[in-house]
């Protein structure tokens, strides 16, 4: 048997030490720098926990497979069997040679280093999560990008704090990746980042504070009619926001830590809510349950505390849950002129026409657009060519045919337009023991001052 250090002479066996040893620096200076916060996407960990795993074990594969082929050699050529080369230092011309090797390593170690840092980092980015993975993440991208956190990076609201959420989160970024290799990313996309019960909530708390004073809001709704003038209607509320009012209204009461509500939902999306356990600041508890609801079903449900997300569920990826509104917001903007003839209408069929891909559907758009108005007389021709790029923005920013991705594919329960939103429990029919139900008024959490 010949001596482990004749094998390892092989280049493959020595190339594989190298990535070995190579790899492994990088990955523990990566483990260092995921451990004090310095990479939080979840994507970082398929590469320090997967991929550069990977590579180390392909360099200890290289090492025998090497240590073989050296065997196979010089059992067929025992000649060609040489020694290790001598490294004399005492010699000028060997010692410049050594140290210039080892600054050579060195800085190669730092290139891999901060190479390692800097793809990580990119992958912290929401340019990654959006635009790496284009098709299947680019309705949640494109509406991030036009919501009101956009400033915010993905990774600040997609993982939880501490242990669990940093394990959680990178089991999530591993089942995304399997799902990217093998094509089977569901369409569309579910809504939720797939987090704890309560976690993602927490990561609200970085910037919201409820606890903190609420003024009421005036909240200006402008609707548009399908009639030639595009008849507006306006609607003002008073939204009571903060503390109760003398009446007890407040829609931020459910957000208050001094009370607890408990609710059990059928269904992934949660928009059928069976029962609610309210607990006031005074521990005063009171359960409500949905007509014809059994304690069989109410055990068998998951038993979730509501907290920010089962009301701002879209607020990260604002997708319109109708076409109506955003023709509506469109044309109160005055990107759309209310003074073209039909333009609500014809704004509305053709953003909620099917098309085969969102390409078709901008030119289809455009084209309907000018081929209607140009049949209406004296319809100016640069509000016609301003409303088919806003009723095109309409659509690029809310419809994705690849994905899936239309009207109502997200309810928001924010409101209630086009889900039940508010009434999921508000709608007088949960009842008590004692009778008492829900509050359905549409005043518990807003006043009409105009119509």
């Amino acid at each position: 048997m010949r001596r482990f250090e004749t094998l390892a002479r092989h280049p493959l066996a020595i190339a594989g030490a190298l990535i070995t040893t190579a790899s492994a620096v990088v990955f523990i200076a990566l483990v260092i720098a995921e451990l004090i916060g310095l990479l939080e996407n979840p994507y970082s960990g398929l590469v320090v926990f997967i991929a550069l795993p990977g590579v180390f074990l392909v360099g200890l594969l290289l090492i025998p497979l090497g240590m073989w082929l050296e065997q196979r050699k010089l059992e067929r050529h025992p000649e060609a069997a040489a020694g290790w080369p001598v490294i004399d230092l005492g010699k000028p011309v060997v010692r410049r040679r050594v140290l210039l090797f080892a600054a050579l390593t060195g800085v190669n170690v730092i290139i891999i280093l901060i190479a390692g840092y800097g793809s990580l980092h990119w992958m912290d980015s929401p340019q990654f999560c959006g635009q790496a993975c284009h098709t299947p993440m680019e309705p949640q991208f494109t509406a991030w990008r036009d919501g009101p956190h956009s400033r915010i990076a993905c990774a600040h609201c997609h993982i939880g704090s501490g242990a669990q959420g940093f394990v959680q989160a990178k089991l999530a970024g591993t089942r995304q990746l399997a799902h990217v290799i093998t094509n089977s990313v569901p369409k569309p996309v579910p809504p939720g980042a797939h987090m704890a019960p309560g976690a993602q909530a927490k990561t609200c708390l970085g910037c919201h504070q409820p606890t903190r004073g609420k003024s009421d809001r005036i909240r200006v709704i402008r609707e548009f009619a399908d009639d030639e003038g595009n008849t507006e209607t306006v609607t003002v509320l008073q939204m009571f926001m903060g503390g109760p009012t003398s009446d007890g209204h407040s829609i931020h009461w459910h957000a208050d830590p001094a009370n607890r509500i408990e609710y059990v939902a059928t269904g992934e999306d949660r928009q059928t809510i069976i029962y609610v356990k309210a607990t006031d600041a005074k521990g005063q508890v009171k359960e409500y349950r949905a007509a014809d609801v059994t304690d069989q079903a109410i055990n068998s449900g998951t038993r979730r505390t509501m907290d920010c997300v089962d009301c701002h569920n879209t607020v990260g990826h604002p997708i319109s849950p109708t076409a109506e509104r955003m023709v509506d917001r469109a044309i109160a903007a005055g990107e759309v002129s209310s003074k073209l003839p039909f333009a609500r209408r014809e704004g509305v069929r053709l953003v909620t026409a099917s098309y085969p891909s969102q390409d078709d559907a901008i030119n289809a758009i455009d084209r309907g657009v000018r081929d209607f108005y140009a049949k209406q007389s004296g319809a100016d021709a640069q509000a016609v060519s301003r409303a088919a790029a806003a009723l095109q923005d309409v659509y690029r920013r809310n419809v994705f045919p690849s994905m899936k991705v239309t009207w109502g594919s997200y309810p928001e329960n924010r409101v209630h337009i086009a889900s039940p939103g508010c009434a999921r429990c508000h709608d007088d029919e949960h009842k008590a023991k004692d009778g008492s139900a829900i509050n359905g008024d549409c005043e518990y959490c807003h006043r009409e001052i105009q119509k």
